[in-house]
């Protein structure tokens, strides 16, 4: 029988199943939609649950409720039931019932179940007791095989499927849910243990979609003089179409409504939702920047590891990278799942009672997947060329042109590093593997971003040097290597600061 891992996550639930630590996602629909958001709605008559009850969010906004997991409590939500309102936890337990007669459905018999929860129910002794406490209740009134509850960023750090990380350097959860977001600061010893955590409110996707469907909604009326907000009807078809866009990572969409009298479009580029999400991630990449540890110089060295839904951001890789975080791990849909359930599978058993059931904020460090990176060198070589020359416009690499952005910035790497450049599949062996360019004072620059000696000061930990057209680099892990000439295009744009 298998054993399954549950990501608890407003945003949507995930479920992985482990077999021989060989997790896999169960009932996942297109990419990018997740399955069961958590929203409840009741229509005078019963509960609707998940994506149902989002499908009514701006239709029937007093009879929907998408905070109960957050806030996990006997307190009174806003919801009315039989003309008192329903309780958080209450509309929890409801949840999880619905949504696991669904599982039921998909996993067939399961021997032990682990879930992931948010940071946020064990940031404290007392909060811990409280949400814990109410977890363990539910699971007993489900009859679920609980096994385990394990911080969520811990548990993706667990996933098989991930790409590594160096376990020499502390690595940054950045997670996204619904109604915030979560920065996770871990360190790997003999332990993968969670060391500092906070909870950003008011900076989830229900903020965020909330604020690009208006902008694409005002935008959509200069463009159609057609106003979405004239029916709650035609604003929930809307937030579908803003919301697919987001997680869907086209390049571009053509919104549409369909009135009995017109139908009215309006073809909106993937560039427009990152203007237009600008405030939001740079408010999160900020408060990025006072969470992590740092210097003068920047901050510290460390892994970003985002989340899948983290990713699904606009232009948060891009700020990220211009912040100075160099090191950034993409993890897999469903990570906190499917870590859960190989950690359940390899090393944890369904107690006889409950109050037994492991609670975890760290896990023993062979759980994580940990890079075992191949060493790797970058080394930059001068043209013998007469100054001045030309700042690159673009980097060539097996004979295809990377344009240098508008900002200048540019990564090469390894394909778990999210570079921008992939270099070839033999790099991957180098986990760690990123190469850093940046335009700056007018000037293109090769920041090294290799673990620094030891005994180096902040200033030499950051060496940069200045790169000019004609110039080559040489990226060398063991017997393999790949070389990148930059060029600069006369007349392009992309040379211009």
């Amino acid at each position: 029988m298998a054993t399954l891992g549950i990501e608890l996550c407003d945003a949507g639930l995930q479920v992985a199943s482990a077999e021989m630590n060989d997790p896999a996602l169960l009932g996942t629909g297109a990419a990018g939609s997740p399955d069961w958001p958590g929203f409840a709605y009741h229509d005078g008559r019963k509960f609707h649950f998940g994506r149902a009850a989002e499908d009514v969010w701006f239709v029937q906004p007093r009879s929907v409720v998408n905070t109960f997991l957050l806030k996990l409590a006997h307190e009174p939500s806003p919801l009315a039931v039989a003309g008192k309102p329903a309780s958080f936890s209450e509309l929890a337990y409801l949840f999880l019932s619905d949504f696991s007669r669904q599982l039921a459905t998909l996993a067939g018999s399961v021997q032990k179940v682990v879930l992931a929860v948010p940071g946020s129910y064990l940031k404290d002794i007392t909060t811990e007791e409280e949400k814990v406490g109410l977890l363990l209740g539910m699971a007993g009134e489900l009859k679920l095989p609980l096994a385990g509850i394990i911080d969520m960023a811990c548990a993706s750090l667990c996933d098989p499927r991930a790409g590594g990380f160096n376990p020499s350097l502390p690595v940054v959860v950045l997670d996204v849910h619904l109604h915030g977001a979560e920065f996770t600061l871990l360190t790997t010893g003999t332990q993968l243990e969670r060391k500092k955590f906070i909870h950003l409110p008011q900076s989830g996707f229900a903020q965020l979609l909330k604020h690009l469907n208006g902008t694409m909604g005002n935008r959509f009326l200069r463009h159609t003089a057609f106003d979405i907000l004239a029916d709650g009807r035609i604003e929930q078809t809307f937030y579908r179409q803003t919301k697919d866009f987001l997680l869907g990572g086209e390049a571009e969409c053509r919104f549409q409504v369909n009135t009995a009298n017109r139908n009215y479009e309006m073809l909106v580029k993937h560039e427009q939702f990152v203007a237009d999400a600008q405030g939001f991630v740079t408010a999160l990449v900020h408060a990025l920047q006072l969470f992590v540890p740092g210097s003068s110089h920047g901050p510290e060295a460390c892994t970003i590891a985002l989340t899948d839904r983290a990713a699904w951001l606009p232009g948060l890789e891009t700020r990220l990278r211009s912040a100075g975080f160099g090191r950034l791990l993409r993890l897999p849909r469903g990570a906190a799942a499917a870590g859960a359930a190989c950690i359940g599978e390899k090393r944890l058993s369904v107690p006889a009672d409950l109050a037994d059931v492991a609670v975890e904020t760290s896990v023993p460090a062979g759980d994580a997947r940990r890079a075992v990176g191949a060493p790797w060198e970058a080394r930059l070589h001068r043209a013998p060329l007469p100054d001045p020359r030309p700042m690159p416009t673009h980097a060539v690499i097996d004979g295809i042109g990377h344009i240098l952005g508008g900002n200048g910035s540019l990564t090469l790497g390894a394909a778990s590093a999210c570079a921008d450049v992939v270099l070839p599949e033999v790099f991957n062996a180098a986990g760690d593997c990123l190469v850093q360019l940046v335009r700056e004072g007018g000037r293109l620059w090769f920041v090294d971003t290799a673990p620094p000696p030891a005994g180096a000061t902040g200033a030499q930990s950051l060496l940069r040097t200045v790169v000019e057209a004609g110039d080559h680099m040489v990226i060398r892990s063991g017997a393999h290597a790949a070389e990148v000439l930059f060029v600069h295009l006369a007349g392009s744009g992309a040379s211009r600061a």
